[in-house]
């Protein structure tokens, strides 16, 4: 990755200074053949042939470009910008709290606010306060581009990233994914790297750069409800068909459960301490994937106590 974009930055300026040095050559030739007609000397034609140069192509007077106006101005459109993208961002945070559908969409338009702000507000800054010529602007360009992409290729590698992921949008603000060992609610994305929220409350940053590498897996895919599996290890003794019908209705009775779609008991023979035994896996949805891990919580002491209640768990067949 790195290579090609260096590869991309060199062909760019080449070709710059290509386009740069043809209306030299064009024009020295055509002086000099203008010259040479006349009857001239070649020293003369040569001389002319420099002057015209330098007339065509002066250096742009630096302080037509930057003043101290200028950056006054340039400084007052920053200040104003910050402010205008973080009064929407602020809106749009506060409108989406009002309901788990609301949360997620709004969260998902903020990134797309953020960096329309901020393109519109550079646009103002380059071409109505400085505006420079467009030659000086490519050159400036090509020559920051080159050093950029020399100097800083992994933050280039992130950004380039981040760009993938706006567009390709494997997750938004508000899902939860798990890349990893990470697994939590996506908090912010920006250019650079992608906030995480895990269930301990810490905030984990991945850069953009490596999430375009690895797989990742997305519980909601923009929806306020997730999956949430309980498991709980049995013996295996114990009635299936009994355990299944208490299982499902401890679930069906939670606050959290998202009723619309399906509950499901599965059961799977695993080892544990040496001794054959059923996991059983309690899948329900959770209605607001805030609740994800309190729901689990329910489920799995709700279900135990049910079965220690009625007596298909106990001291002695514990696992």
């Amino acid at each position: 990755m790195k290579k090609i974009i260096s590869i991309f930055l060199l062909i760019g300026s080449f070709f710059i200074g290509t386009q740069t040095l043809l209306p030299q050559k064009q024009i020295a030739d055509s002086i000099v053949n203008t010259e040479l007609v006349k009857g001239d000397s070649v020293v003369s034609s040569t001389d002319n042939v420099i002057k015209s140069i330098g007339n065509k192509f002066d250096a742009p007077d630096v302080s037509n470009i930057i003043s101290f106006s200028k950056i006054f101005w340039a400084l007052v459109f920053i200040v104003i910008g910050y402010l205008i993208v973080r009064f929407l961002t602020r809106t749009i945070e506060i409108w989406s709290e009002k309901s788990p559908d609301r949360r997620v969409k709004g969260k998902a338009i903020v990134p797309v606010v953020k960096i329309i702000c901020w393109m519109v507000i550079s646009y103002i800054i380059v071409k109505g306060i400085f505006n420079p010529p467009l030659g000086s602007l490519i050159a400036f360009g090509a020559s920051v581009g080159v050093a950029v992409g020399f100097a800083a290729q992994d933050i280039l590698k992130n950004i380039f990233g981040g760009f993938v992921i706006i567009i390709d949008r494997p997750f938004k603000i508000g899902d939860k994914i798990e890349v990893g060992s990470t697994y939590g609610e996506v908090l912010d994305m920006s250019l650079r790297s992608t906030r995480v929220q895990t269930a301990d409350d810490s905030i984990v940053t991945l850069p953009n750069g490596e999430l375009m590498n690895q797989s990742i897996s997305n519980s909601n895919s923009g929806e306020t409800n997730c999956q949430v599996v309980a498991e709980i290890y049995l013996p295996i003794t114990i009635d299936t068909h009994q355990v299944r019908k208490i299982a499902m209705e401890v679930a069906q009775v939670s606050k959290y459960v998202y009723l619309a779609k399906p509950i499901a008991v599965i059961f799977v023979n695993d080892i544990k301490h040496d001794k054959l035994c059923y996991k059983m896996r309690l899948k329900a949805y959770v209605m607001d994937i805030r609740f994800e891990f309190a729901f689990k919580s329910e489920l799995t002491e709700n279900v135990i106590k049910e079965f220690l209640n009625c007596e298909i768990l106990s001291s002695e067949n514990s696992i």
